[in-house]
């Protein structure tokens, strides 16, 4: 398939489940990748035989750290010649959130570095690129957090939030360069991590059972990723689409 051929896109937090399927989905539809991960180890292993084709690359990248994003920029258009799509996926909530009262300070600080600022930093340093190539597009990821009332995680939901606000700006901002800038809301999404959860969990399980066609798996959202990658979304931007089966309408 070729929905994405000849385009070049940037990917944060590609080892993780989420970042993993998008990965595979980019590639599989034609695009040439640069997997970015704190742990360059796990982005090698998300895009497998593509890197030895030179169809993909894996750079160690902490999205909170302004040094790591401008030189894995850097890297990327150095080694592909332009950059046409930025994915922010880098992020997650930790085991210490929880309600406002009770939240570590370092949490807070934590989640805010990652999912906020690595957003703002990835964007700040990769929509010159995009400019540069004629226009784009640019992917974030928000959460269903952003969007219904979830207790006890109000870092990770202050971090969303601030995504979500942040992707509308960017789009009315950056349209006349024609760069289009969407979010993504995933659910409850069965990565490992969360799949170790469910069951350790009763406030996860019941999260779970709220969605009406089942809990999302990684590929969903990467379907979702390749849609906006793609030209078919030539005219939509500045919109969060909620990929969570049903859970914030229930």
């Amino acid at each position: 398939m070729t929905r994405l051929a000849g385009k070049i896109a940037l990917v944060t937090g590609a080892g993780g489940g989420i970042g993993r399927a998008v990965c595979n989905q980019f590639l599989t539809e034609g695009a040439r990748v640069a997997a970015l991960d704190i742990n360059v180890d796990a982005a090698r292993d998300a895009i497998g035989a593509a890197v030895d084709d030179g169809r993909a690359i894996a750079l160690h990248c902490d999205a909170g750290s302004s040094d790591d994003v401008r030189e894995a920029i850097k890297q990327t258009r150095e080694f592909f010649g332009s950059l046409n799509v930025l994915c922010n996926i880098a992020g997650g909530s930790g085991a210490q959130d929880g309600r406002i009262t009770e939240a570590p300070e370092d949490e807070f600080w934590r989640v805010i570095r990652l999912d906020l600022f690595g957003t703002f930093l990835v964007c700040k340093h990769g929509i010159p690129e995009l400019i540069r190539a004629g226009g784009g597009s640019v992917i974030n990821m928000t959460s269903m957090a952003a969007l219904m009332a979830i207790p006890d995680r109000d870092c990770y939901t202050t971090a969303k939030g601030g995504v979500t606000a942040l992707t509308r700006s960017l789009a009315a901002g950056y349209a006349e360069h024609s760069i289009r800038v969407n979010a993504i809301a995933p659910g409850v999404t069965l990565t490992d991590r969360v799949r170790g959860n469910i069951d350790s969990s009763p406030a996860v399980k019941a999260l779970v059972d709220r969605h009406l066609l089942g809990p999302v798996e990684p590929v969903d959202i990467a379907n979702m990723a390749v849609y906006l990658a793609s030209d078919e979304s030539r005219v939509v931007t500045g919109q969060i689409f909620s990929v969570d089966s049903g859970v914030t309408i229930h």
